[in-house]
């Protein structure tokens, strides 16, 4: 039997997720054999998620969103790095109860790049999603070596916000080791930078802007992107409708203006893990993360462990928080069943306070189902 769940965010990591579905598993099946495979889809808990596959730990003291030094990690199998950016530019580094929308910058994603390419890295698999930050990756740019400078040749001031202000580009100072790397844009959105689709106007709000710091950060981003159309030719303006641009408050932008490709994020962590493999050796999948719903279909982690297994010829199960999918639409997405903790306990608040021990049970549901 095979794990390959992602987190329940704000209550389980997902290595937490598997540990507790295998003690329910084996409380109905003593001598079941369980393989453990934590996933994530670029976002917060990807570098976790290669650990617990035998990837290296490795910590940078980095900047966060806000500037002030953070400890980041990377992880690192041979000449493979996976960096996550949230890592450095998360919404979990601001202090609490603090939203910078206009001013968080991905400065230190950037330096946890480039300490990927110190530590001799040849791939890099660049997981967004879960940023403080609506800077259009500026901010990543310039720790690589960009200099984005106002009319009076100074730099631009951290965040999307300051970009209103910028006036030229120059991108020859760049690390040139990324020309000889595959960079890889792993990304669960496939938003452009701007527009009523893009980074400012969807995500915004999330991040704590107001509609006026929507439109401002919109306008901004824009005038970026038209400034790098200046300095790189028309390819800077076709990454910007390009899919995955708005990516993390437009991380993805910078990303793809570094020669990145970019990949939906589950597919690229299920290459990176090992799933081909570990799925042949399955009998049955079970995957999941807090909330199957609507979004859940768009890229998220279930869904695509969930294709990749039928795709194989395997069954799957799905546990989760909370669900709000049809079993229509269960079912076309390859996943047989779910199981949510609100069929044990529906208190949604109890359930995630207690989502451990609920998990627990609910997995032994799953092992009776299945496996006696």
């Amino acid at each position: 039997m095979l794990i390959a769940a992602d987190k329940f965010k704000g209550s389980l990591t997902a290595v937490q997720v598997a540990e507790r579905v295998t003690a329910g598993l084996r409380r109905a099946a003593p001598g079941v054999e369980v393989e453990a495979m934590p996933v994530a889809d670029g976002g917060d808990g990807t570098v976790d998620a290669a650990v617990a596959a035998g990837f290296e730990r490795r910590e940078v003291r980095v900047a966060g969103p806000l500037g002030d030094e953070v400890t980041a990690a990377f992880a690192l199998r041979g000449d493979t790095a996976v960096v996550e950016m949230a890592e450095a530019s998360g919404l979990q580094r601001l202090p609490a109860g603090v939203l910078a929308p206009r001013t968080a910058s991905t400065y230190g994603s950037g330096e946890l790049l480039r300490a990927a390419l110190d530590a001799g890295a040849r791939t890099l698999v660049f997981g967004v999603g879960g940023s403080a930050t609506t800077d259009g990756g500026a901010g990543m740019l310039s720790a690589l070596g960009a200099r984005l400078l106002d009319a009076d040749g100074e730099p631009v001031t951290p965040g999307g916000g300051g970009l209103a202000d910028l006036a030229t580009a120059d991108l020859s100072g760049l690390d040139p080791r990324l020309a000889e790397v595959d960079l890889v844009l792993a990304s669960d959105v496939d938003n452009p930078l701007t527009g009523p689709t893009g980074a400012p106007a969807v995500y915004g709000a999330q991040k704590g802007a107001s509609p006026d710091d929507v439109a401002a950060l919109d306008a901004a981003l824009a005038h970026y992107a038209k400034v790098l159309e200046a300095a790189l030719g028309p390819r800077a303006a076709e990454h910007a409708s390009a899919a995955g641009a708005g990516a993390a408050g437009g991380v993805g932008y910078g990303a793809l203006l570094l020669g990145a490709r970019f990949r939906a994020g589950i597919a690229v962590m299920l290459d990176v893990l090992g799933f081909a493999p570990a799925v042949e050796r399955a009998d049955l999948v079970i995957t999941g993360e807090g909330s199957l719903d609507e979004q859940t279909l768009h890229g998220k982690a279930p869904a695509g462990v969930a294709a990749a297994a039928r795709a194989a010829g395997k069954e799957v199960v799905a546990v989760c928080g909370r669900l709000a999918l049809p079993p229509e639409a269960l079912g076309r997405a390859g996943i047989r069943r779910a199981y949510p903790l609100t069929e044990i306990e529906p208190d949604v608040v109890k359930c995630i306070a207690d989502a451990g021990p609920i998990l627990e049970r609910v997995a032994e549901r799953i092992g009776r189902d299945f496996l006696c």
